[in-house]
């Protein structure tokens, strides 16, 4: 497997976030992602084998939701 270096030099180079900003603004056209179709819902009935340990879903119960 092939090992990647920096050179020191660029790796000393101090950047600033504004600097970081404008360059990831302007990287941005080259990632950009094809729009992908949503899939459709799946009826709860349809789920059929999912098994999920007494501790793992004691330990997504203590979760707060997402984003609160």
């Amino acid at each position: 497997m092939p090992q990647h270096s920096t050179p020191r030099d660029l790796r000393d180079i101090e950047i600033s976030l504004a600097d970081l900003r404008g360059r990831s603004a302007r990287m941005a056209p080259h990632w950009a992602v094809p729009p992908v179709a949503a899939g459709a819902p799946v009826p709860p009935s349809l789920i059929h084998g999912v098994v999920v340990s007494p501790a793992s879903a004691r330990l997504v119960g203590a979760m707060s939701p997402y984003g609160d």
